[in-house]
């Protein structure tokens, strides 16, 4: 009993110093400060946190059901062409109202979903491509009435047509076959200068056309006697005439002739231009696409 009487003492002066020791370091944490946000930079930050975490969850999703809405769009645009008659009506003038408002309603649907922002400098614009579709101011069909005006509708038909757009100039090339027996070609050549991130000026530069080129096989036998006279009577020119004849017609045509246009939509596929009256042409690539490297940065006027 006095051994734990003894002991008492030192147990509550460890008591009394633990005590001491918990008071002192409560007191000195009480005078410690720690910064705190606002509650309305919290909340902010919080708001903040949680539209970037949306972002990220939902930012794929919606890039994907664009992107397969644009893809849908140019697929039904292909196939509205199809369904007018392709290239031939549209030349011979047989495709109805009908099939032309479909059409161009698919094309300002496949408008507003343009991925190039900058289509007068991009990557994907040189290339050859076909033409689908195109209205009165276009030079396309200026060089079919070049062809069309000069040869009865049942002697010749405008067979194709296409344009290589190469270091700022284009070179549109409507193919046309004479008795489904002859070819020929028109090719007209124009300048492109850039004039904004979706304008541009096209000036005509000089039309050819060139010598017609015999399919023997497909002569029918009653034009056979002419044409051996025809290919007689050209290899019996002068040497200088005969070359003028097989080079073809050249029609300069500097200064004559120029047109505004806007790049509406370009992919890798499919441009889309509208001229000045805002009627559009479509065209569909024929080579492979340019890489999508970093887009040129040619200065242009505004």
């Amino acid at each position: 009993m006095a051994a734990m009487h003894s002991s008492l003492p030192a147990n509550s002066a460890i008591g009394s110093r633990y005590s001491s020791s918990f008071t002192s370091i409560h007191a000195t944490a009480s005078l410690v400060s720690f910064p705190r946000l606002p509650e309305t930079r919290r909340s902010n930050r919080k708001i903040a946190v949680t539209a970037m975490v949306q972002q990220a969850v939902q930012g794929a999703p919606a890039a994907y059901a664009k992107e397969m809405e644009r893809l849908s769009a140019k697929e039904s645009l292909l196939l509205a062409f199809k369904d007018s008659g392709g290239f031939e009506a549209l030349v011979t003038g047989k495709t109805t109202d009908l099939q032309r408002i479909d059409v161009n309603e698919r094309i300002t649907g496949l408008e507003r979903l343009n991925p190039t922002p900058r289509p007068t400098t991009s990557p994907f614009l040189e290339g050859r491509w076909n033409f689908e579709w195109f209205g009165s101011g276009s030079p396309g069909i200026f060089a079919a009435r070049f062809i069309l005006e000069r040869f009865p509708s049942n002697l010749a038909n405008l067979s194709k047509m296409d344009v290589l757009i190469k270091d700022s100039n284009a070179k549109i090339t409507a193919s046309m076959k004479l008795l489904s027996s002859i070819e020929s070609k028109f090719i007209l050549s124009t300048r492109l200068s850039v004039e904004g991130p979706l304008r541009m000026r096209e000036e005509y530069v000089e039309g050819i056309l060139e010598t017609p080129k015999i399919i023997e096989e497909t002569v029918p036998e009653q034009l056979k006697g002419a044409l051996d006279q025809a290919v007689s009577t050209v290899q019996q020119l002068p040497v200088p005439i005969r070359d003028a004849v097989s080079s073809g017609l050249k029609v300069p045509l500097p200064g004559s002739f120029q047109r505004f246009f806007m790049i509406s939509y370009l992919d890798e596929e499919i441009i889309i231009i509208r001229d000045t009256a805002g009627v559009p042409e479509v065209l569909t690539r024929l080579d492979a696409p340019t890489s999508p490297i970093e887009e040129s940065s040619a200065e242009y006027e505004s």
